[in-house]
């Protein structure tokens, strides 16, 4: 998520193992071969999801369209809800380690900047399913109050470098207002790259960044 942004499947997923039980033959039980990582399992979703619609869709019919098994599914994600979120965390960890790596000469507005791009820039045949992905957690109520729970976890890697930086505690006001705003900028940024189909997201999320680093101007 950002998607945000936030969000995505940029490489295979690791629970690359499937359910013995269910695939002793290499077909799952529609007699398709079994869908093997996360990146697939989240393509196939998001697909029946927009469809369909989100609400419409039960888990029983996503395992059914990627030959997998109920069980096996909840292998891969812990709930529907969890579904078009793909590698978030993963996504996430490396942020973190990005952030991380930064070294200390670089200023904290351009270090968290190029964290926010660097975690947003999709390889160009990812992108149809990441727009799908977005327009369904921005825009799908149960979607969007889940999102806050996978957003905080976001604003953590964002906050903690910034607390750092500042000589702050994560939870102090200022490394928490610019983890929100860092987010904010985002999301705003991808409202705007759903409503214009021919938008580059990275350069929709450059502009708003800038836009935030220079509020003090208007």
């Amino acid at each position: 998520m950002l998607t945000v942004l936030l969000l995505g499947d940029r490489e295979e997923g690791k629970n690359g193992v499937m359910d013995s039980e269910r695939t002793g033959e290499r077909r799952g039980r529609t007699g398709r071969v079994p869908a093997t990582n996360v990146a697939e399992l989240t393509h196939i979703g998001l697909r029946l999801f927009v469809e369909r619609g989100f609400d419409a869709v039960t888990i029983d019919e996503i395992a059914a369209a990627t030959g997998i098994g109920r069980r096996t599914f909840f292998r891969y994600f812990h709930s529907k809800n969890d579904l078009p979120w793909g590698e978030f965390d993963d996504l996430v960890a490396a942020m973190r380690a990005h952030l991380a790596a930064v070294p200390d000469g670089v200023p904290l507005f351009a270090a968290l900047r190029d964290a926010v791009l660097t975690f947003n820039d999709y390889p160009a045949e990812e992108l149809p399913y990441h727009r799908e992905r977005m327009g369904l957690l921005l825009r799908v109520p149960s979607l969007v109050a889940h999102g806050m729970l996978r957003y905080a976890k976001w604003r953590q890697a964002i906050a903690e470098f910034a607390a750092e930086r500042l000589g702050q505690d994560t939870g102090d006001l200022a490394p928490q207002m610019i983890a929100w705003a860092f987010l904010s900028a985002s999301l705003a940024a991808y409202e705007d790259w759903l409503n214009n189909p021919a938008a580059d997201l990275v350069a929709v999320l450059g502009e708003a960044l800038d836009v935030l680093g220079r509020i003090t101007e208007y």
